[in-house]
């Protein structure tokens, strides 16, 4: 059986990416290859690639995180001054919002209900 293991980011430099995502998000720095760096929160056992050595993608990865209070999450990232992309929409599939990390990218939070 496949099991989802890890998912692509482009950024425009990994030791910098690495930085943001541990520092300011908490995640664990799992690998440390040449090229190859992932992260991943604490907890998960999806990783996320950190792919130098090209032009960040604009907008929307499709990556999403659900979370347990959606009001909470978003108030503790701003204060560690992500950038919210998208406020808390409550739509009929579910409550979600958006941040950015420093390249761009952009992820889906979704409120767990």
């Amino acid at each position: 059986m496949l099991k989802f293991a890890t998912v692509a980011v482009v950024v425009r430099d990994e030791k910098k990416a690495v930085k943001w995502y541990t520092e300011t998000l908490g995640f664990r720095h799992m690998d440390k290859w040449d090229h190859w760096h992932t992260v991943a929160p604490k907890g998960s056992n999806v990783r996320i690639h950190l792919c130098p050595d090209a032009k960040p993608e604009k907008g929307n990865t499709g990556f999403m995180f659900t979370v347990e209070d959606i009001e909470k999450e978003v108030a503790a990232l701003k204060k560690k001054g992500v950038r919210i992309t998208m406020p808390i929409t409550k739509e009929e599939w579910g409550t979600n919002a958006m941040f950015a990390d420093p390249d761009g990218n952009e992820f889906w939070l979704l409120a767990e209900e």
